[in-house]
């Protein structure tokens, strides 16, 4: 299955973007750059929040965030109420954010994987569908905070 597949990261990710963006698409999904283009210092939270508004607005079916450590564009992406956001560093928590959480955003932190590992985290992402039943509750609880 191929899917339509956003992409940002800040300046410490822009390699391991660049040869994700190329390996995605050369898979056969449809891959938007959402930035930065080259290494010049940036913050991340501009290209999280661009991500977020990407994903949530039904332009993308899911996002890749991608910064030094994963933690700060995670945390931005995680603002925007339709995006949930798993910091993952290998497959089993890539697996297991769609299954539980029905995440429909991978962020990762390129001073910590590798292009492969990065490769096997997204792979196991897109080939997990959500759960579904008594995960859905949980999930309707996160789009609506006042329900807890």
């Amino acid at each position: 299955m191929t899917y339509r597949i956003a992409l940002a990261s800040d300046h410490a990710a822009v390699a391991l973007k660049a040869s994700l963006v190329a390996w995605l698409r050369d898979a056969g999904h449809a891959v938007v750059d959402l930035g930065p283009e080259g290494e010049a210092s940036v913050d991340y939270p501009d290209y999280g929040y661009a991500l977020a508004r990407t994903v949530s607005g039904g332009e993308a079916d899911f996002g890749v965030a991608l910064c030094g450590s994963g933690i700060g564009i995670s945390i931005a992406v995680n603002r925007h109420v339709g995006c949930r956001c798993a910091l993952v560093n290998e497959p089993l928590s890539a697996r297991l954010a769609r299954e539980h959480n029905d995440a429909n955003v991978l962020a990762m932190g390129a001073r910590l994987v590798g292009v492969e590992m990065a490769k096997a985290c997204i792979e196991a992402f897109l080939t997990t569908p959500f759960g579904g039943e008594r995960h859905q509750r949980r999930i309707d609880k996160l789009s609506s905070p006042t329900l807890g």
